[in-house]
């Protein structure tokens, strides 16, 4: 080969690489928009009529209208969670007991099984309202059996109460066995919950400590800052009045909230939904929902599946 057609070979290379380069820039956009059009064909439908939500229990009032929007296996009693400190903060407040009374996490309160977890060790003390604030913004397992344990009459007694509050409040199909809501014995159907839900929404101290964004209490010689466990919270397009999260295995991931949405108060119960973000995900498809219905003219009505 002489020098010109070497001269000659070596110009292609450039243009060759160019052309390798546009081919996989090529293959990586179809890869791209086949990756958005899974995530489109995967994407629930709202429509005028249907909300999408993909939580297996679900109810949404309209608290202002007092009606019904959308409902789903609205009367069947599931295991709740850690929806349960609802009801464990209702029946503190009921006793009236002082909120800055310090209370001691003893070995009694290390609950054993599945999704126990406490950032609370034995010996500290914290006041009966800071226990009441972990327990509803950051599920404080702990936090919550101390409560129950310095009630009068202790733990039985408790969990009694709780179950005389539940008969008050008209929650026919609801049964506590403990205030923390580890135990799958803990039921309640969504229509339960939402008479749990509008009864705590009356009560200031749940109301801001149950939408609190964060939280700091001294443990020995350190402090640990504490997080609610719904991001909801945090955000600034939701205006939540009360709110509680809940898992356990048996449960699922469930979230209870009161919320203003479109002028409305809106009650949403959330049971039993399947994966991380599913949960949150409904909460935001049932806004869109209502959303679209004020934006189309059409109307929220009562939809059971």
């Amino acid at each position: 080969m002489n020098r010109g057609h070497v001269v000659l070979a070596l110009a292609w290379v450039p243009l060759l690489f160019a052309g390798s380069l546009a081919c996989a820039a090529g293959q990586s956009a179809t890869l791209a928009h086949a990756k958005v059009a899974r995530a489109h064909t995967h994407r629930v439908r709202i429509s005028a009529d249907e909300p999408g939500v993909r939580s297996s229990a679900a109810l949404v009032l309209d608290e202002t209208h007092s009606s019904v929007l959308y409902s789903r296996r609205a009367d069947v009693a599931l295991p709740i969670a850690s929806i349960t400190k609802l009801m464990t903060a209702l029946v503190v407040a009921d006793a009236k007991q002082p909120l800055d009374e310090i209370v001691e996490i003893s070995g009694e309160d290390r609950i054993s099984g599945k999704g126990a977890y406490s950032r609370l060790v034995v010996g500290t003390k914290l006041s009966r309202g800071e226990l009441i604030h972990l327990a509803l913004m950051s599920s404080e397992n702990r936090a919550a059996h101390a409560l129950a344990r310095n009630y009068p009459g202790g733990m039985s007694a408790f969990v009694k109460a709780m179950n005389i509050k539940a008969r008050e409040l008209g929650m026919s199909s609801a049964h506590f066995v403990d205030p923390a809501g580890l135990s799958s014995e803990n039921v309640a159907s969504p229509e339960d919950l939402s008479k749990l839900v509008a009864a705590a929404a009356q009560n200031s101290t749940i109301r801001d400590y149950s939408t609190d964004e964060g939280y700091a209490v001294r443990v020995g010689r350190r402090m640990l800052e504490f997080r609610n466990t719904n991001p909801l919270v945090a955000s600034p397009t939701w205006n939540i009045i009360v709110q509680k999260t809940g898992y356990t295995v048996e449960a699922g991931k469930c979230l209870v909230m009161q919320a203003v949405i479109e002028g409305r108060t809106v009650l949403i119960v959330l049971l039993n939904s399947v994966g991380k973000y599913t949960r949150v995900a409904d909460a935001a498809r049932i806004r869109r929902w209502m959303e679209m219905t004020v934006t189309t003219g059409a109307r929220g009505a009562a939809n059971s599946i």
